[in-house]
């Protein structure tokens, strides 16, 4: 048998890095390599080099190398460059301390006689980011803005930027921003020959082939056949125009904000002169060159109708550009150049119109869903343009799922008296689909249609020939439709409730499902002979349904119920209250006490606030705002439209006013800009055992557990436990013996509790507790605070919901903190990122040195909070917690 290779050889490979062994070989090969003038020695630089950059990628620490590794970029070899060049870029942010070793062989390569190194140490050179270099890097900047090759002033002008991030003093003393707009306006070279690629090897990968990726494959070829087979030239155009103008964008956009004269360059770069200029030589550039040409003229303000028309005939072939990325830019600026001009604004739709959807079938899954996208952003502005076309929305087999749900909107979105037949009948071809989700959303997608008054009774039939289907999921998704069309269409409820009343509550599992079924029942219960009995059933197995959703639903259905059948249901809602005011979730025990204590101050009330007369719903709630809609239309193009909400609401921290945000929930910050009773900033670091900041659910459970006091809150009342209730007035004996019109007797000899059937005897009620008043100014620091979070049982965990209003002010996070503090609770820490927040808050029982401490989590997107309380007096955290949930519960109400 062969002898075993040895481990040194086995390291060798660069996909196998062995640590400080690795590098210490790297090291002596590098230095024995510096000098060598050997025919052979850049091939074995190459191999080393590679090693090094492996061991690199796979985390290992070779900043040990970093000496022979600059002793070793003296060459020519532009793969040995490139392979230095990114060490160095790696490393000199890493060990400022070394950065200063690699300087003066980057200035010597920014004046190597190939601009290819020139560029390519330029750019390394403005990568190094370490300020105390600041100095070094102005000179060569400034040449290489002036420099005779393309390539080199095009990595330039992006250096320009770099520095200005490095030190704007040094950037704008230097005056590059002028040298940058002269070079834009009067750069020679709109088409720039790159170099020359070998054409035999791979003319047919670089046709396929974007701009950007084009530029990638001319350099690494380049690299690896300089001179082998015959030669075509690649030519990238307007680059060098194009990232001017970028940098200038972004230099003088940071400097508006403390600068007159920055805000007026803005305002000369959006002018007529700049504007035309680049427009009529835009034939001549990139793709990418020509999006940022076109990002620019969209914001141009025309002086008159006469220049709107000059861009749009000049633009006019972009809209046939094989980029999808062009021709949406064009879009984008034909849309807002004529937003004044209504007749003229609704032929730009129907121009667009071929485009888009030439886009959508032409390209990637990827591409025609971005396409889709906007497009759905247009047919919710315009729908009748695009109604015709409704063929071009129809699901292929091949389309991913992504594809076919946005798709599905769009049917719905431009379905009208015309074609809803047509797209009914497709979409119903949908519901038996093997994807289930869009087997859901083709059945939602039939429900919207039939909400938007086209052809309702051809839809209802469909409807409710779905309830036919033997699929759970099916028939869960129609009752939730049919619920909502019979909340628009009352007439409908004879033809639907025939066949919903023949459907086992037993059969369907899905908690939405089951709630539509449980409110037609509730609210039908007159057309319905058996609706209380399967109430009543229902009611049985309360404890096995776990969703706080059927259990709400269940209440109402039953006490609607009651009211048009009294004797059926009388013994079922005295089963439901009791378990509504036992149950272990808030809103359940709190609506069940809230139709208790109802019932017991005037039924004929509580009739009229439970089972009121029924109003046909006109519109269904919007999820987004106009105000919202109009943001998304006004960032076309971007991400802004894909992810259908403004960019305000997922962008970078600087973005999100004035609190210092973490990537996790479990590392917050105080705020930065607090008002005078809150605390100047400063942040807690995470440990084991910092409860304040990092609380798991396991520690709190067991909290719960030990603490009697969390148990105790979902329990009834006392004056439901305690000796009696008030006596109320419940209806006659002969409105029980006729339930189809009960009326309700000031003078009747029942109780509410014997009908009821809660057998709780009469006796007067308890006093009530003492209200909770909180300290106007209370003082805690947050070491107290933090120590006091560790120390302290948890007394509540609730949860409360956020008007609709309150959940799209936490925008601005410190709009909760101010109500808040009106309201006597201080915030202490706070952090997240949208849609959740993490708020720590503190108080004060007036009079006493009682604190209550509370961690608040809000999720903006379903508007709830999750509370949890610990307090030195747990007697007073139930007062407390309703206090604060009523805090809450006005916030952005005002």
């Amino acid at each position: 048998m062969a002898p075993t290779a040895p481990t040194a050889a086995k390291s060798a490979s660069p996909s196998q890095p062995s640590g400080k062994s690795e590098v210490a070989d790297l090291k002596q090969q590098l230095r024995q390599l510096a000098g060598s003038r050997a025919p052979d020695a850049d091939d074995q630089r190459r191999d080393v080099f590679k090693r090094v950059i492996s061991c690199m990628t796979a985390g290992i620490d070779v900043s040990a190398a970093f000496g022979e590794m600059v002793l070793c970029s003296a060459t020519s070899d532009v793969v040995l460059k490139k392979m230095c060049y990114l060490y160095v870029g790696v490393h000199a942010r890493n060990h400022p301390d070394l950065a200063l070793l690699t300087i003066n062989f980057l200035q010597r390569d920014c004046h190597d006689q190939d601009p290819t190194i020139r560029g390519l140490a330029l750019r390394s050179l403005c990568s190094l980011r370490v300020p105390n270099l600041v100095e070094y890097l102005v000179s060569p900047l400034a040449t290489g803005l002036k420099d005779p090759s393309a390539y080199v002033r095009m990595i330039a002008a992006v250096g320009a930027a770099k520095l200005y991030h490095i030190s704007a003093t040094a950037c704008l003393d230097a005056d590059l921003p002028a040298a940058l707009k002269a070079l834009m306006l009067s750069d020679p070279d709109a088409q720039i020959i790159v170099l020359t690629i070998p054409f035999n090897y791979h003319r047919k990968v670089y046709d396929i082939c974007s701009a950007d990726l084009k530029l990638e494959l001319v350099f690494g070829l380049l690299v690896c056949w300089p001179t082998a087979g015959s030669l075509f030239k690649s030519v990238i155009g307007g680059q060098v125009v194009a990232n001017c103008m970028h940098a200038l964008q972004e230099i003088w956009t940071l400097e508006a904000a403390k600068s007159e004269e920055a805000a007026r360059e803005i305002e000369t770069l959006y002018s007529k002169p700049v504007v035309f200029y680049l427009l009529n030589r835009i034939k001549e550039f990139s793709e990418w060159a020509q999006c940022l040409v076109l990002e620019l003229v969209s914001n141009f303000l025309p002086s008159d109708n006469n220049e709107i028309f000059d861009i749009m005939n000049l633009l006019e072939d972009r809209l046939q550009h094989a980029n999808g990325a062009v021709v949406l830019a064009t879009i984008k600026v034909f849309l807002h150049l004529t937003m004044s001009m209504t007749d003229v604004h609704q032929q730009v739709y129907e121009r667009i119109k071929a485009p888009l959807l030439t886009l959508v079938g032409a390209g990637s899954p990827e591409q025609s869903y971005s396409v889709l996208c906007h497009l759905h952003l247009l047919v919710m502005r315009a729908p009748m343009l695009f109604s015709s076309d409704y063929k071009s929305f129809y699901c292929q087999f091949s389309d991913p799922s992504y594809v076919k749900k946005l798709k599905l909107e769009m049917l719905t979105a431009i379905a009208n008296e015309s074609n809803t037949y047509e797209i009914v009948t497709e979409l119903c071809e949908y519901a038996g689909n093997v994807d289930v989700p869009i087997a859901r959303e083709s059945i939602r997608a039939v429900g919207k249609i039939a909400l938007q008054q086209y052809d309702v009774n051809a839809i209802v039939d469909r409807l409710l020939q779905f309830l036919e289907m033997d699929k759970e999921y099916v028939t869960a998704e129609t009752l939730v439709l049919v619920k909502d069309l019979l909340r628009k269409y009352p007439q409908w409820s004879h033809d639907c409730i025939a066949v919903v009343g023949n459907i086992s509550s037993k059969n369907i599992q899905e908690p939405k499902g089951k709630a539509a079924l449980i409110w037609m029942l509730g609210e039908y219960s007159q057309d319905m002979h058996d609706a209380p009995y399967i109430l009543e059933s229902l009611v049985e197995n309360w404890e096995e349904e776990h969703s706080p959703e059927v259990r709400l639903h269940l209440l109402t259905a039953v006490m609607k119920c009651f009211f048009k059948r009294p004797p059926e249901t009388q013994m079922a809602l005295g089963a439901t209250l009791t378990a509504g005011l036992s149950d272990t979730h808030q809103d359940v025990h709190d609506r069940a006490l809230f139709y208790y204590r109802l019932l017991q101050y005037d039924p004929a009330v509580a009739e009229r606030v439970v089972n009121p007369p029924k109003q046909a719903v006109s519109v269904f709630a919007d999820t987004q705002s106009s105000e919202i809609k109009d943001r998304i239309f006004d960032e076309f193009n971007s991400l802004s439209v894909v992810y259908q909400k403004p960019s305000y609401m997922f962008t970078d921290k600087e973005h999100r006013g004035p609190f210092e945000y973490s990537e996790d929930l479990t590392n917050l910050a105080v705020g930065a800009e607090m008002t005078e009773n809150t605390i100047s900033a400063q942040r807690y670091q995470e440990s084991d055992n910092d409860l304040l900041l990092s609380t798991s659910d396991k520690e709190d459970n067991a909290t719960a557990t030990s603490n009697g006091s969390s148990a105790s809150t979902y329990n009834a009342p006392s004056d439901l436990s305690g000796p009696s209730l008030l006596s109320s007035q419940i209806p006659s004996e002969t409105s029980l013996i006729n339930p189809g019109a009960p009326t309700y007797s000031s003078q009747s000899n029942f109780s509410l509790d014997d009908l009821l059937g809660l057998g709780v005897p009469q006796a007067s009620a308890p006093p009530p507790a003492p209200a909770l008043t909180l300290n106007s100014k209370p003082v805690l620091d947050p070491g107290t605070f933090q120590k006091k979070w560790g120390q302290l049982a948890l007394s509540l965990s609730q949860e409360c919901s956020l008007s609709p209003q309150g959940a799209a002010s936490l925008m601005n996070p410190q709009s909760l903190i101010r109500h808040m503090q009106n309201n006597y609770i201080q915030c202490i820490a706070s952090g997240g990122q949208p849609p959740n927040y993490k708020f720590f808050f503190y108080a004060q029982k007036d009079g006493a040195t009682a604190f209550f401490l509370v961690e608040c989590i809000v999720n903006t997107a379903s508007a709830k909070a999750q509370i949890k309380v610990k307090a030195d007096d747990g007697t007073a955290a139930e007062a407390f917690s309703t206090l604060f949930q009523s805090a809450l519960s006005k916030f952005g109400l005002s």
